[in-house]
């Protein structure tokens, strides 16, 4: 029988709750008070929200157009390509 995990149960937190929930989970975790089996708990914990997280991204940036007007005044939408800044931090968004 597949194990009750908290992200079975219950209507899911928000992008914004679940980034401020990962964000205690590794001050707790940087803390370094939790026992071994807390510290465990809350790694898979975290784990499991980044992966959601970086799932709810991606799917994002692939939801974003930019609208542009070509040469006759027409308007259209096309995907928004994303170029990296040369010099920025890996993951740093282009504006």
């Amino acid at each position: 029988m597949a194990k009750k995990t908290a992200a079975d149960s219950g209507p899911q937190p928000s992008f914004e709750e679940a980034l401020k929930r990962l964000e205690t989970i590794v001050e707790e975790l940087e803390g370094g008070e939790l026992s071994l089996e807390d510290s465990i708990a809350r790694y898979e914990e975290g784990t499991r929200l980044s992966r959601r997280l970086t799932q709810q991204l991606d799917e994002a940036e692939k939801r974003i157009e930019r609208l542009s007007e070509n040469e006759a005044g027409e308007t259209s939408t096309e995907p928004l390509e994303l170029e990296e800044r040369p010099g920025a931090p890996e993951g740093e968004l282009p504006f």
